[in-house]
């Protein structure tokens, strides 16, 4: 298995004071290339979906033994390397809801912080992506205590949303 994750950031702006300048422009780019492994640079695990909540309800998902890929072999993460959630289904109209990561029982800790943190919300069309290669990753997996990651919809409609991780079995 390989993976590039990469997001690139590039903006410009022209002064307002004058026609044609001066402008500003600048260029950022972050890029997570793996391979297959559970070291550092590398993942074994991958997981992408279009999952569906209803509204004011939540998406817990277990990363260590109960979830499986597209292959239908259940996965059993250890340490998170990157996480992307996009409240937008892959076609039709747009989500009318937020979204918020974190919280619940036996919750994912370390990619937020804290002991049930959270971040969000994560408006319609909005979008989260964390992301380490090192040798830690984001946050660890802990089967039984640490393993869920909720994904929670505000009230107001059922939604689909879109979500890729990138893990390691291994620690």
């Amino acid at each position: 298995m390989q993976a590039n994750i990469g997001i690139s950031w590039k903006a410009s702006q022209a002064s307002p004071n004058s026609l044609f300048g001066p402008i500003d422009s600048a260029e950022m780019r972050a890029v997570i290339n793996t391979s297959l492994g559970t070291g550092a640079d590398q993942a074994d695990i991958l997981y992408m979906a279009q999952r569906q909540i209803l509204t004011g309800a939540n998406d817990d998902i277990d990363l260590a033994g109960v979830l499986t890929n597209a292959f239908g072999q259940v996965i059993n993460a250890a340490e998170i390397v990157a996480l992307f959630v996009h409240n937008k289904p892959i076609s039709g109209a747009d989500n009318t809801t937020n979204l918020t990561i974190g919280g619940g029982t036996n919750p994912v800790t370390g990619l937020l912080g804290g002991t049930t943190p959270t971040i969000g919300p994560i408006r319609p069309r909005g979008f989260m992506l964390l992301g380490n290669p090192g040798a830690t990753g984001i946050c660890p997996v802990t089967a039984g205590t640490g393993d869920i990651l909720r994904v929670a919809n505000s009230a107001g409609g059922t939604i689909n949303y879109q979500i890729a991780i990138l893990a390691r079995s291994v620690a």
